[in-house]
């Protein structure tokens, strides 16, 4: 239980320094933005689906949805989810319905999993298509999380 603890703070913490990234982008980070918006409503969409309620946008759009407000909540459901987790909890099915109407079975930790690489994934794509408008990517590494210190770079290594 402790990794998915230490796989949600970094997926809070890795979430909240690409919210900054972009805030702080010049340039048409426009392709970004749509990209985080999607890693936090994918976020909310699978907590609901684990609470077996029905709501949340896979695709929010970034310029009507507070993704702070979005980020923040989403934390909060996560923290109270993890904390209230007992023994075994883990293996437990959650039954759902996806976003194209198609019924499906997985257990809690696989959804949890998945949640977390989801995001990793998609960091990464932030990352490249900020680079590309000419903006600096915040470093999410999991092992820069973890010490604290950001992960050499190319520049570095020269």
């Amino acid at each position: 239980m402790d990794h998915l603890r230490r796989l949600f703070e970094h997926m809070t913490w890795a979430d909240a320094r690409v919210g900054r990234a972009l805030d702080e982008a010049s340039g048409d980070a426009r392709e970004a933005r749509e990209l985080y918006a999607h890693v936090l409503g994918t976020e909310d969409v699978w907590l609901a689906r684990i609470e077996g309620a029905a709501r949340g946008e896979v695709w929010p759009d970034p310029e009507t949805r507070d993704l702070s407000r979005l980020a923040r909540e989403t934390q909060r459901r996560f923290d109270e989810l993890l904390a209230g987790l007992a023994a075994g909890a883990l293996g437990r099915p959650i039954a759902y319905v996806n976003s194209a109407g198609l019924a499906f079975e997985s257990t809690l930790e696989d959804i949890l999993l998945h949640i977390f690489l989801l995001g990793a994934y998609h960091r990464g794509q932030i990352a490249m298509l900020l680079r590309k408008c000419g903006a600096e990517p915040a470093p999410t590494d999991y092992i820069a999380f973890r010490r604290g210190v950001a992960a050499a770079t190319r520049d570095d290594a020269r």
